[in-house]
């Protein structure tokens, strides 16, 4: 059964790991990997990843990606968006900080934000418009 526009946007806007998608480049399959990502419903999804990344050079060259969210219970659900590039500009502390409070407990947010400052390298912020929507709440299956 597809859910409404509510209720993906609803499901979206939850902290869930998404399976990150972008074109692989001639030759080679998508690149999916697993990915934290901010979304306020009605609004853009937005991901931060390293500036010299191999995700950052093919959402580039793409101009496009896709996310796709899932759960099992209490029941099977999933939401996939895809959406146009809208813009791209440097990460900053307070966007790794918001994101990383979505995702880590609260007295774990100072200790990851210190190590990905160091290690992580210069981030870059991506946002996308939801174009395309693919959805469905299994019941109780």
């Amino acid at each position: 059964m597809a859910l409404t526009l509510e209720e993906r946007e609803q499901f979206l806007a939850q902290p869930h790991v998404a399976a990150f998608s972008v074109d692989g480049g001639e030759g080679r399959g998508p690149l999916t990997v697993p990915i934290w990502y901010q979304y306020e419903a009605g609004g853009e999804v937005w991901i931060l990843t390293g500036r010299d990344s191999r995700k950052h050079r093919r959402i580039d060259a793409a101009g496009r990606f896709s996310l796709l969210v899932d759960r099992i219970e209490p029941t099977i659900r999933y939401v996939s968006v895809e959406g146009p590039v809208t813009r791209t500009a440097p990460g900053t502390p307070a966007l790794l900080r918001e994101m990383s409070a979505r995702y880590l407990p609260a007295e774990k947010v100072d200790g990851y934000v210190e190590f990905a400052a160091k290690n992580h390298g210069e981030q870059v912020v991506i946002h996308m418009r939801p174009e395309r929507w693919v959805s469905a709440d299994l019941g109780q299956v």
